[in-house]
């Protein structure tokens, strides 16, 4: 990677996150979820991130966008799967960009990096979940292209729930 992206205002370099930017990560992550009002469920540690993203499993990927040598945002994604189509599928987790850089590009030029990596792959869709009062990411997605999946509810279970599930006897 290490490809340098031009935005409207200066150029920005996207690359591969290395174990080294796990505090960098931790921090955006507390930002995002700050932003959209959800630091209360942040568990994450920087023990947990270099388990999960650089241990012997790595089960996310991570692109940072930087302008200089200052990170300014990230894009954390993994790969899922359609049957419908047989192909894997990219899921973008999450993406941020830094309030005082936004509107610069820099989280069009991830997405565009992240398209271009599922094409690369041979994924059949390239999907993310963003929170229904969130207006103006939703608009700047459907700028992009994307359509939002309105037949569609996410159902999650965690914690507790999730342990009691796992638990039970079919």
């Amino acid at each position: 990677m290490g490809s340098v992206a031009n935005s409207e205002h200066e150029p920005f370099r996207l690359r591969p996150a290395v174990v080294g930017d796990v505090p960098t990560l931790l921090r955006f992550i507390r930002a995002l979820a700050e932003y959209e009002r959800l630091l209360d469920e942040v568990t994450a540690t920087e023990e947990a991130l270099r388990t999960t993203l650089f241990g012997d499993q790595p089960r996310a990927e991570v692109v940072l966008a930087e302008v200089g040598d200052v990170p300014v945002g990230f894009a954390l994604f993994f790969h899922n799967y359609s049957t419908f189509l047989a192909k894997p599928g990219l899921y973008l987790e999450d993406l941020f960009v830094l309030p005082e850089y936004r509107g610069r590009g820099y989280g069009k030029g991830l997405l565009i990096h992240l398209a271009r990596l599922a094409v690369q792959r041979g994924c059949g869709r390239f999907e993310w979940s963003v929170l229904d009062w969130n207006e103006p990411s939703i608009q700047f997605y459907k700028s992009l292209g994307a359509i939002p999946m309105s037949d569609w509810s996410i159902f999650r279970v965690t914690g507790t729930a999730l342990e009691y599930l796992g638990a039970a006897v079919e």
